[in-house]
């Protein structure tokens, strides 16, 4: 064979890598900043929302609106796993009073915060990298993928997240949260870790990717999600617990008018997702010839009927799970892995759940928690007003953009008219949300502890615009050239 010009074409994405890394670091500093004031496992899920869409918008131009979608949604229900770790009493070992000073406790204290957050964002990097990558997952296959995986999660729990006995004084043997160890005097109440349960869960799931459906890119994505876990959760930290341990220091020189109004807890967590989303978006963007580079099948197994009944069932234990006290629904839910199995598998097949999952599915707690934290805890608005604020009007937009969006997709629109349109949305809906929250802390009126966290999520806002304002990512076509010693086979030579 002489002529290049018959052999196939591998069109791929090249965005630039400043800004692939700018707009995910900017995507996972507001979505985790803004996570602080909601938590757990639904909070995180605002930054898988949107660092998926930024990855998507950038690197997937071959991708169907659809196939989009289902990324943004397996990275956003992948990110929300690590949401059931405790973690305060790990900070905790690096900055409470009564351990300033003890060196050794700050080390054990990052120590667990590095492996906590690198199993956090490895979920994420894995089951992104299986969104994006050539492999087609299956609904049916992810159920069993996600049962067995949560055969090991128990399995974990077992090894290395027992005994668990606080009234005998009696912890596991590698424990990162307060322990008698650090403080024997101390009345404390030590919390149960789940990282060993979420450790085994993560290894059968890059077993299985890895081993079984050979997934370069699932396996790797996991790897550079671990790093960027494992750097940004106790870099955010160091920040937080250098300020605790000199805080005499911050309210002397330049620093001192600041530093009143400085939420430290906040400026660890946009740290952390700063970290995480730079780290992800360049391990991406190192790996992007392993990105689908022709249009993945669009299996829609799921009718329509079965779709809506999955989304009720799933709303229903959502809600109860933030919102009630049932305590049968918290057995069952605190598991992490148990409350993604309806989404992973109605997303694999459905049409219309990938929409819904990155738009008002993820939306509903953090409307619902913003609704309860402004009518009832601190009763500064009243009940219709606030319902009507923010939880009508956003979920109300998020429903009807996700609707749209998926029946368009039934005509194969590109991947951008979805991507730029939900992070357009799902940017402001955010903001306006957690301004909410912040009382809108203009920085032109007197300053709180908000408003630094409230400017840089302004900023976050309007570089995300921008990203989704951009024309589209730049192609390269990189030759397949068959080679001699395989054959045949094609390799990429790009």
């Amino acid at each position: 064979m002489t002529a290049h010009s018959s052999l196939p074409h591998d069109v791929r994405s090249t965005p630039p890598l400043w800004l692939a890394v700018l707009s995910a670091a900017a995507a996972g500093g507001m979505g985790w900043g803004i996570r602080g004031q909601y938590g757990h496992e639904t909070g995180a899920m605002i930054a898988g929302v949107l660092v998926g869409l930024v990855v998507v918008h950038l690197f997937c131009p071959r991708a169907t609106s659809l196939s989009a979608a289902r990324a943004v949604a397996f990275c956003a229900l992948g990110i929300s796993l690590g949401g059931s770790m405790t973690y305060g009493e790990t900070i905790g070992l690096t900055q409470n009073a009564p351990l300033i000073g003890n060196w050794e406790a700050l080390r054990w204290g990052l120590l667990g915060l590095s492996l906590k957050g690198g199993i956090w964002i490895a979920f994420a990097g894995a089951m992104l990298g299986m969104a994006l990558g050539e492999r087609t997952y299956r609904p049916w296959e992810l159920a069993g993928l996600l049962v067995g995986m949560l055969i090991c999660l128990f399995l974990g729990l077992f090894l290395l997240n027992m005994p668990f006995d606080p009234a005998n004084r009696v912890l596991p043997k590698i424990y990162f949260s307060s322990d008698w160890y650090w403080e024997p005097g101390a009345d404390l109440e030590p919390r149960r870790e789940r990282w060993g349960g979420l450790l085994l869960a993560l290894i059968a799931l890059i077993a299985y990717v890895g081993g079984v459906r050979k997934d370069r890119l699932a396996v790797r994505l996991a790897a550079w999600g671990f790093l960027g876990g494992a750097i940004g959760f106790p870099g955010g930290q160091c920040l937080q617990a250098c300020h605790a341990w000199n805080a005499e220091s911050f309210r002397q020189g330049w620093f001192a008018t600041l530093e009143p109004h400085m939420n430290w807890w906040n400026v660890m967590e946009i740290t952390f997702g700063t970290t995480f989303g730079a780290i992800l978006a360049l391990g991406l963007w190192l790996n992007r010839h392993l990105i689908a580079a022709e249009e993945k099948a669009e299996q829609v197994l799921f009718s329509e009927t079965v779709e809506w009944l999955l989304v009720m069932v799933q709303l229903a234990v959502l809600l109860a799970w933030n919102f009630g006290e049932y305590w049968f629904v918290d057995i069952f839910a605190d598991h992490a892995l148990t409350m993604i199995i309806i989404p992973l598998v109605a997303v694999a097949g459905g049409r219309f759940w990938p929409y819904l999952v990155a738009l008002p599915i993820v939306a509903l707690p953090i409307a619902g928690k913003t609704v309860r934290q402004l009518c009832y805890d601190e009763t500064t608005l009243s009940p219709l007003t606030g319902y009507g604020l923010y939880w009508i009007l956003p979920l109300a937009v998020a429903i009807a953009v996700a609707i749209l969006l998926a029946r368009q997709s039934e005509r194969r629109p590109s991947w951008r008219t979805f991507s730029r349109w939900t992070l357009l949305v799902t940017t402001g809906l955010y903001f306006y949300l957690n301004f909410a929250i912040f009382h809108y802390s203009w920085p032109w009126q007197p300053w709180t502890s908000r408003t630094p966290s409230g400017i840089v999520f302004a900023v976050c806002s309007v570089i995300l615009a921008a990203v989704a304002l951009h024309p589209g990512p730049k192609m390269e076509e990189n030759v397949l050239i068959p080679t001699q010693s395989d054959g045949g086979k094609q390799t990429d030579a790009g």
